[in-house]
């Protein structure tokens, strides 16, 4: 059997695919809902950039104050509007999962698997349901890694990848939209570029494809670059800061440790990029396995926070899933449909398991309960290293009205004359 007809791509489980999407956001409409949290600290911050938008002298980049404008405009300022594009993505993120894994030939079962591993995986439970950049640089790189995907399965042979203009374009997009949304899309970009170079299909790059993909992914991201240079790189500062109060904490142990917040499914990660570089059957895809890892070991090096990591595993639990299935289905029999039921309990059943971590549903009394009795409590230690009672979202998600009321409480207190000299200092934004 050729590779070709092993990665041939198989039918769509289109109505599972549709369900588990849109299942993911509906949970997170709900949770926002009923949530007995308020808004969280950073969205402070991007709505306050949204309201003094500024596109080109932003001094970090400004997709997320884009949308915030943009949703508060159409939708309100509610917690539930200001959090309604973070649902779509979260969505959208497990519907490209799926497809990454039927690109890599991966049939319904493997759809079905990847798509499960994406909706019960804590590390995006918990983006899906706050409006940060994290949702969409997971969403963004997913997507790229999608148009990869696409390229290796429409290429004519294992050693080059396809010259169909329109995926190179929307792989110029993705990363385009990338750079928009995080810096850290240059970590994606490092890695890619060296992938190109050390993967099968280092030929096209001989061709002028993935120079258009990186130009279109530099105009579309310039606001964010334009913006450093009119500001004097004030991200050097903000790394700077960074690095003293927060990486500075990362080890090498501790990010690594620190992807088990994917839960059970990081076993089909591992899986995955072993897979991708090197089964055979697998080597047209193999430029995705190289983006994975080395995106991985640039940010374990450089002290990254285990999250930045995220949006590398869309992809890697389709490829682990697609190898699960090849497997699986070489040695058919009872307990093989037997393994694969396991599997999916043991997913979802973790999912379940830690749900007041996971999501800000259960009052702050049960969850910082749970956190104690758990013997979770790693979970809700901040980035200096502190110990909470609740996951820092959470914490961070408390006090705000009461601290404004106090605020304004003391200036209308004040004399005409004293309040138009009053000057208020924050130290969150």
């Amino acid at each position: 059997m050729t590779n070709s007809t092993i990665n041939a791509r198989q039918p769509l489980a289109t109505g599972a695919i549709a369900i588990l999407s849109a299942l993911t956001f509906a949970l997170h409409l709900v949770v926002n809902w009923f949530s007995p949290y308020g808004f969280q600290r950073d969205e402070f911050l991007y709505m306050a950039m949204g309201r003094h938008l500024q596109l080109w002298r932003m001094d970090f980049p400004p997709f997320i104050a884009i949308l915030s404008q943009a949703q508060r405009f159409v939708l309100g300022d509610s917690i539930v509007a200001i959090r309604f594009a973070p649902a779509i993505a979260a969505g959208l993120l497990v519907m490209l999962a799926a497809l990454i894994a039927r690109e890599m030939g991966g049939g319904k079962f493997s759809q079905l698997l990847t798509a499960i591993a994406v909706v019960t995986s804590p590390v995006f439970i918990r983006t899906g349901v706050l409006f940060q950049p994290v949702v969409f640089d997971q969403l963004w790189w997913t997507l790229a890694l999608y148009t990869l995907a696409r390229l290796g399965a429409e290429a004519p042979d294992d050693g080059v990848l396809s010259a169909r203009p329109r995926w190179w374009i929307a792989l110029g997009v993705a990363c385009g939209l990338g750079l928009l949304t995080k810096f850290s899309l240059l970590f994606f970009g490092a890695a890619l570029f060296v992938a190109l170079i050390v993967a099968p299909q280092r030929r096209v790059m001989l061709t002028k494809w993935p120079w258009v993909a990186a130009a279109i992914a530099v105009v579309i991201g310039s606001p964010s670059v334009v913006g450093q240079l009119r500001l004097s790189f004030p991200v050097v500062g903000q790394m700077q800061t960074l690095e003293s109060s927060q990486l500075m904490h990362v080890s090498f142990t501790s990010f690594i440790l620190g992807q088990l917040f994917n839960g059970p499914a990081v076993l089909l990660a591992v899986a995955g990029v072993l897979y991708l570089l090197s089964a055979t059957s697998m080597r047209r895809f193999r430029v995705i396995g190289w983006t994975c890892a080395g995106a991985f070991a640039l940010l374990l090096v450089l002290h990254g926070k285990a999250y930045y990591i995220s949006p590398i595993y869309p992809a890697l639990f389709a490829a682990g899933t697609v190898a699960l299935e090849r497997w699986s289905e070489a040695r058919a029999g009872a307990w093989n449909t037997a393994l694969r039921v396991v599997i999916l309990v043991v997913l979802v059943g973790n999912a379940v398991a830690a749900l007041p971590l996971e999501l800000p549903i259960f009052s702050r009394e049960y969850t910082a309960w749970f956190v104690t009795r758990s013997g979770l409590a790693p979970a809700a230690r901040t980035n200096q290293g502190l110990q909470l009672k609740l996951p820092q979202d959470y914490a961070d998600m408390l006090g705000w009205p009461e601290e404004v009321s106090a605020v304004a409480h003391v200036y209308d207190s004040l004399p005409a004359e004293k309040r138009a000299q009053v000057v208020l200092g924050a130290d969150n934004y």
